[in-house]
């Protein structure tokens, strides 16, 4: 068998798949790209059995149909240093050998037979399927990843909670610390479902989604989601189990009101935050009138910082604690001029909104106090 592809298209393509492949992998075969040309088209396959990530691309000319596995690494490192050219493989189905021949010489990979590449799970037919703008996905995982825990007791919490209700869908991530809930106003549905995407299919998306139109089309059972995108596919399987109620945590009186510009706030904090102890990172808010101050110490390392900005602040005056990593983490994934901070009190939890929320959405991060000293 014998083809031809743009060197550039293959590499991109090639690039983008190569995330899905572990370094270990429980099968020799799931360190291979599967090639698969059926009328003109190469489909392209990676998995590490867990995740299968598919894309496709037209190829130059072909003399046949045939499918093979060869090894990632190599012919990556091979293909990505091409600039703009044709290549042609040529394929020995009886030596197992696949020779590439591209403008100044040729190289030969291994291949391997395709048939014992696994197979992707398949999802059940009258499964639940959302429809979502490629924009609007990306942006809601992208604001969501950060939020989500390492945790081997509680493996619901290290995944993105999708729940579709009557109103909205919400797109959820907590540790346990802090929390993030998205909701996309303009999708719902009259009968509730919900699935917990892992971390790495999650991450996968966030690489390959981007600002471009079109839809995304997720079709998701009780195991496992198809994720339809511009031009490939991931199926993977889900985090089983029962997600926390997180709207149970959220509170929903915070009277004291804190608006300051996102920037500012977050520069003081990057800048206040090496001077916190190592171990708690916290970082003392003290908010009064027009005026936020943050203080950080390490009594150990004989280490203070102090900072003040003004604000806007409709409340009683207080001191309150929160982590300044995490505080970081959550200004960092906002994209607004100004955020609001609502408090109530500095045992509950301190709410984080957008000033501005996004067209069609309610977003809201959460942040857990810590303990002060007075």
């Amino acid at each position: 068998m014998r083809f031809t592809v743009s060197s550039t298209a293959l590499s991109s393509k090639l690039t983008a798949l190569s995330r899905v492949i572990n370094s270990k992998n429980s099968l020799p075969i799931l360190a291979d790209f599967l090639f698969d040309v059926q009328d003109n088209i190469l489909y392209l396959t990676a998995s590490d059995s867990e995740n299968v990530m598919k894309t496709q691309l037209e190829l130059t000319e072909s003399d046949g149909n045939g499918h093979f596995a060869i090894g990632n690494h190599d012919l990556l490192e091979a293909v990505k240093g091409f600039s703009e050219q044709p290549i042609t493989f040529d394929i020995d189905f009886n030596a197992n050998i696949a020779k590439i021949t591209y403008q100044n010489g040729l190289f030969s990979l291994p291949v391997e037979n395709a048939d014992e590449f696994p197979q992707s799970q398949t999802i059940n037919e009258g499964a639940n399927e959302i429809i979502i703008p490629n924009a609007l996905l990306a942006e809601n995982i992208n604001r969501s990843l950060f939020a989500t825990a390492q945790d081997e007791l509680r493996p619901v919490m290290n995944g993105i909670y999708f729940d579709l209700t009557p109103e909205c869908l919400a797109v959820v991530a907590s540790d346990g610390h802090k929390l993030v809930r998205n909701k996309i106003l303009s999708i719902h549905n009259e009968q509730p479902a919900a699935f917990i995407l892992p971390k790495k299919p999650a991450s996968l998306l966030k690489n390959l989604l981007g600002k471009d139109g079109g839809d995304v089309t997720i079709r998701f059972d009780e195991r496992n989601a198809q994720i339809n995108y511009a031009d490939g596919e991931i199926t993977c399987r889900l985090i089983e189990g029962r997600y926390p109620n997180y709207n149970s945590v959220i509170p929903q009186n915070n009277p004291n009101q804190l608006t300051v510009d996102r920037l500012t706030l977050l520069a003081a904090l990057r800048r206040v935050q090496p001077f916190a102890n190592d171990s708690s990172n916290l970082i003392r808010f003290h908010v009064e009138g027009g005026t936020l101050q943050l203080d950080a110490e390490d009594y150990d390392f004989s280490k203070t910082a102090t900072e003040r900005m003004s604000c806007e602040y409709n409340g009683q005056p207080m001191s309150i604690g929160f982590k300044g990593a995490s505080f970081i983490e959550i200004l960092s994934n906002f994209d607004c001029q100004d955020v609001i901070i609502q408090l109530a009190d500095p045992s509950r939890a301190g709410l984080v909104l957008p000033s501005e929320q996004p067209e069609n959405q309610d977003v809201l991060m959460l942040m857990m106090p810590m303990l002060i000293n007075d």
